[in-house]
């Protein structure tokens, strides 16, 4: 079931993007990636927000933008230490802290008009049974999302846009091939047109797909 779920994000995500590996070329997409963090490293996420539960003293990362691919990807630029993001939130019988960083990007990778804020850290304090995906959701606001569920913006950023085309950035493509990098991201290897993302792009982006899901069942539990 869980197979499938992940499957599913990464279907989703080409159809939104419309678009598949190029054997030549890497075009570059400005988007949010998610990552998994531990002392001062970084690592891609291998799976989305919405399936990844991480246990208490995890860090979950997330970064604004502009590659080709998850070998390309930037990483957020701040430590992955969760005893200096939560040092200040006491733990709770039932609930567990979850270190969330933000990296708003670079004015270089930011769309045109805008400038980015400055990153944060923050500390989650959610259920044992929470997701990266309501983590996030439980300490930053104004997410946006496309109909398909895309996360396209936190905090308000950017104001529009959704996993934009960067135009006119061609760069020669990873040497990781799209079969590899698919098994890495969760991603799927199949598809070959000229120009398009390669399949870790697409694996990067269906991780922040099932983002909307967590939220959209956040917002409907607080209701109830």
């Amino acid at each position: 079931m869980r197979r499938t779920r992940i499957a599913g994000a990464v279907l989703l995500a080409g159809a939104v993007t419309g678009l598949a590996a190029g054997p030549a070329q890497a075009q570059e997409y400005r988007y949010w990636s998610f990552w998994d963090g531990k002392g001062s490293s970084w690592a891609y996420a291998t799976e989305g927000p919405a399936t990844v539960r991480p246990a208490d003293g995890a860090v979950a990362g997330f970064r604004f933008a502009v590659s080709a691919d998850s070998a390309a990807a930037g990483k957020p630029r701040a430590a992955a230490g969760f005893d200096a993001i939560c040092h200040d939130t006491p733990a709770k019988d039932g609930r567990k802290r979850i270190g969330i960083v933000i990296d708003f990007g670079t004015a270089a990778d930011a769309p045109g008009g805008e400038r980015p804020p400055k990153a944060r850290t923050e500390c989650a304090q959610v259920a044992a049974d929470a997701s990266a995906g309501e983590a996030l959701a439980a300490v930053a606001h104004r997410l946006r999302y496309d109909s398909n569920a895309l996360l396209c913006a936190i905090a308000g950023y950017p104001k529009s846009g959704c996993a934009d085309q960067v135009k006119g950035a061609e760069e020669p493509a990873s040497s990781a091939s799209p079969s590899s990098e698919a098994a890495a991201d969760g991603g799927d290897a199949s598809g070959g047109g000229d120009g398009g993302p390669s399949a870790g792009l697409i694996g990067g982006i269906s991780a922040v797909v099932v983002l909307g899901a967590a939220a959209v069942w956040q917002a409907r539990r607080r209701r109830g």
